[in-house]
């Protein structure tokens, strides 16, 4: 009878601790959406908006739709980076310590939308410059309280693999398709990194990628453009000077 009581109890338990975990996971998608909107622009200085995040703490898995971040200041497109969907494979434990250790990101088929010269200024550079300013001074103001106030740090992060795949650019009204982005290993030592750390070390594997590609394309057309010159050149020989005199010719007249 004991025996039936004490199991009917751990039975309640455990349905009751599943129950706090799932209503847990329902409002922390919440809290990482509103975390990703608010934190996001102060990193970046733009934009970062995000449809909704679904976690569940019992499977170690979280979803994230909508990602859009905006452009600077200066450019005409609405957004920089829209990712449709990405999953993200989390160790349930590691929520509960100073470092987070997300076992898997996936991002499926992001638009990135390229504007400026590759050699010089443009949107995804920009974005870079700010990041690496809030990195290097420690990260944005409102997260510098720590000591001031005594509030507990901020969580570290570990993520063992990160893939982008599918990804395309979108570049004076042509679309460029970029190779699999694939990083491993991010914070795995004991300390980990910091938010700003990851976003700045993702985002500038993909702004490389995305400035190769595009000035690529760039040196390809110059190069075309070059021999298309040169052929012309050829084909017209001898004829040059006497096309040239009729040119002349009939702007002359054209003036009488």
């Amino acid at each position: 009878m004991i025996k039936k009581i004490f199991l009917s109890v751990v039975v309640i338990l455990v349905v009751l601790i599943v129950v706090a975990m799932i209503i847990a996971g329902f409002f922390l998608g919440d809290v990482i959406k509103t975390g990703m909107e608010t934190f996001g622009p102060k990193i970046t200085q733009v934009s970062i908006k995000v449809d909704k995040v679904n976690l569940s703490l019992l499977t170690g898995s979280a979803g994230i739709k909508g990602l859009v971040v905006g452009n600077p200041e200066g450019y005409k497109a609405p957004q920089a980076i829209s990712v449709g969907s990405a999953a993200v494979g989390v160790n349930p434990l590691s929520v509960l310590s100073d470092k987070i250790v997300i076992r898997s990101v996936r991002v499926e088929a992001p638009e990135i939308t390229f504007e400026g010269n590759p050699f010089s200024g443009n949107n995804l550079s920009t974005i870079m410059k700010n990041i690496n300013a809030a990195t290097k001074s420690g990260g944005p103001a409102a997260t510098n309280t720590t000591a001031r106030t005594g509030a507990k740090p901020a969580k570290k992060i570990e993520v063992d693999d990160f893939l982008i795949t599918g990804a395309r650019v979108n570049f004076n009204g042509v679309t460029l398709p970029l190779p699999d982005i694939h990083l491993t290993d991010l914070g795995k030592d004991k300390d980990g990194i910091t938010a700003g750390d990851l976003t700045r070390r993702v985002l500038d594997a993909i702004t490389t990628c995305t400035i190769k590609a595009v000035a690529n394309v760039a040196t390809d057309v110059g190069k075309n453009a070059g021999k298309v010159g040169k052929d012309l050149g050829k084909s017209l020989g001898s004829n040059v000077n006497s096309l040239s005199r009729g040119l002349g010719g009939l702007f002359k007249k054209s003036t009488n």
